[in-house]
């Protein structure tokens, strides 16, 4: 029976790496439970395991005396003597009896069984625990096994692990059985086990992926500065090169764009801005707001703020569409950015348009009541105003910059 339990348990020491030394030790605790539940809390043992020979010896140790008081502490010279008595033991003395497995009794042998596995459940979760533990901040891959309302399930290496909604790239499509890539966010202590939470959503999953394609970045002759992100929309990730013969955006994009592209593929085509870091705070900011053209950039570096002009058509750009352009760039730079408006002047326009050209877009009622108030070109109605407009009949405020800026746009879409 000794070595049916060693057995058993040197097989889960293959199976599950437990070390042999530590489920030496639990043995060790569990057995010397029994002894003490069979012959009394006070009962002084020793239990030996050696599991390359794959035994467990139980010795369990009593003083002789001529009258017992207490079985888990003392035994009888008398009982001794009936033992046979080899080493001429005398009352006062201690007695070491080696103890067989099988007089412990079946119903504490199954509480053994019962016990050795509770303890090695919980030594389980604490490898899985201590092995992704260490694996925070690394990027794992493993294949969706389940799909639900607000979080997936991942098998790793056998072990689940938790994509909750708030970790996944907004509008990416999961499907059962497919490969998945994300980084360890969270490793958890919970009741039923180590709960482990992976992001494919969070920064440091951005920052993985670029040490993986781009090499430089990896051995560290480019270094990442600072990454801004709005997963499945976009991310800005300013790098510097410790090189000065590499340029670091270049090497970071890669020839036709192959390394970036592979990223960008991966975040299931987020666009990805890579921006070169510098200290003076002007020009990370002018840089950081690409791919718009900035006039002009004014910085109060005390209060973390800082003022940019351009031209009105460079302002869409500079905001992006719902605004996460400027967002990202107030993120990687860390200064909050007011955007002011210059408006170009009609002289600086190259050619004019006549009205003919843009009958269609200005409406056919439009056009007429134009023509028919000696207005033939865009720069005269632009020059005119919204205000000579407005003496027009029919031609309220609205109306009038609604005409104002169809033309402003007409110019910049020439330009």
């Amino acid at each position: 029976m000794n070595r049916e339990i060693v057995e058993s348990f040197a097989d889960m020491v293959k199976m599950k790496g437990i070390d042999k030394d530590v489920l030496a030790g639990i043995l060790e605790e569990v057995f010397t439970l029994l002894v003490r539940k069979k012959y009394g809390e006070e009962a002084r043992c020793d239990v030996v395991v050696n599991m390359d020979r794959g035994d467990i010896e139980i010795y369990l140790e009593r003083q002789i005396v001529d009258e017992v008081t207490d079985p888990a502490t003392q035994i009888s010279i008398d009982e001794v003597n009936q033992k046979g008595n080899e080493d001429d033991l005398e009352v006062g003395e201690d007695f070491v009896e080696k103890i067989a497995l099988a007089s412990l009794g079946r119903r504490l042998i199954t509480l053994a069984k019962q016990s050795l596995n509770q303890k090695i459940r919980e030594l389980e979760k604490d490898i899985i625990y201590n092995e992704y533990k260490e694996l925070v901040g690394e990027i794992v891959v493993g294949d969706i096994y389940q799909i639900r309302k607000n979080d997936i399930l991942i098998n790793h290496n056998k072990n689940e692990l938790v994509l909750p909604r708030e970790e996944q790239i907004p509008y990416e499509k999961y499907k059962k059985g497919e490969t998945i890539r994300a980084i360890v966010k969270e490793v958890r202590k919970t009741g039923s086990g180590p709960q482990i939470i992976v992001s494919r959503a969070d920064n440091m999953f951005l920052r993985r992926l670029f040490e993986i394609e781009i090499p430089e970045i990896y051995d560290g002759i480019i270094e990442i500065k600072g990454i801004a992100r709005e997963p499945g929309e976009r991310a800005k990730v300013s790098v510097e090169s410790q090189d000065a013969r590499i340029d670091a955006v270049g090497a970071c994009v890669g020839m036709k764009g192959v390394r970036i592209h592979a990223i960008v593929r991966e975040l299931s085509n987020e666009n990805i801005d890579v921006v070169s870091f510098t200290d003076d705070p002007t020009l990370y900011i002018q840089r950081s707001l690409a791919p718009a053209k900035i006039k002009q950039v004014e910085v109060d570096e005390e209060a973390n703020k800082a003022s940019v002009t351009a031209d009105s058509d460079q302002v869409s750009l500079i905001v992006g569409r719902n605004g996460v352009n400027i967002r990202l760039a107030m993120k990687l730079t860390g200064f909050e950015i007011d955007v002011l408006r210059e408006e170009k002047a009609f002289e600086e326009y190259d050619e004019d348009i006549e009205l003919i050209d843009l009958k269609e877009e200005l409406g056919e009622e439009v056009y007429n009541t134009l023509i028919n108030n000696r207005y033939d070109t865009a720069l005269e109605v632009l020059t005119a105003g919204a205000e000579k407009l407005m003496e027009i009949e029919g031609f309220d405020e609205e109306k009038a910059n609604r005409i104002i800026e169809l033309l402003k746009a007409e110019f910049e879409e020439e330009e």
